[in-house]
């Protein structure tokens, strides 16, 4: 399926331009643990999920009107609150757009997952490293969803959460 065809997990109507809290998780493709391995409980990075958490610290830096909340690097995904502020300014549009592409928090994770891949290959040219497709998201709408957002992501690990 190309991806003018593909069903968008994204809020059909939704600007995702639109200051507010999202939970997103991204995740490897095929589900490759790429970003380390879970020890006693407790998530032991790899040089890879080294540079998926340091990239993903550093989002603010490159996108205006961004500020991380709560994350968790996973063997083979990623879950983070991103916090988009300033609504006016975010959107790339003076008007709404059906192309979900053009939203700010799809243009946060390719930068993003595009900074990853860009640094493994210049690393480690000949290692294979690819992203599923898209990413999941949750758009927070209350202090209690927050809260238990925030909650699931601190889980242990053995519980096969996250």
């Amino acid at each position: 399926m190309n991806n003018r065809t593909r069903k968008s997990n994204r809020l059909q109507r939704y600007d995702y331009s639109r200051a507010g809290y999202y939970f997103v998780t991204i995740c490897t493709h095929n589900r490759g643990n790429y970003f380390g391995e879970i020890v006693r409980d407790r998530m032991k990075l790899s040089s890879i999920g080294q540079i998926a958490t340091d990239c993903w610290q550093h989002i603010p830096e490159h996108f205006e009107n961004t500020a991380l909340d709560e994350f968790v690097v996973m063997p083979n995904h990623i879950h983070g609150i991103i916090i988009l502020v300033g609504d006016a300014d975010l959107r790339p549009l003076q008007q709404h757009t059906a192309d979900r592409s053009e939203m700010y928090l799809s243009k946060i994770i390719h930068g993003f997952k595009s900074s990853v891949s860009r640094i493994i290959k210049r690393r480690w040219k000949d290692h294979i490293f690819a992203w599923q497709r898209s990413f999941y998201d949750h758009v927070i709408r209350t202090d209690e969803s927050l809260d238990e957002i925030r909650a699931y992501q601190q889980q242990p690990a053995e519980l096969g959460i996250g």
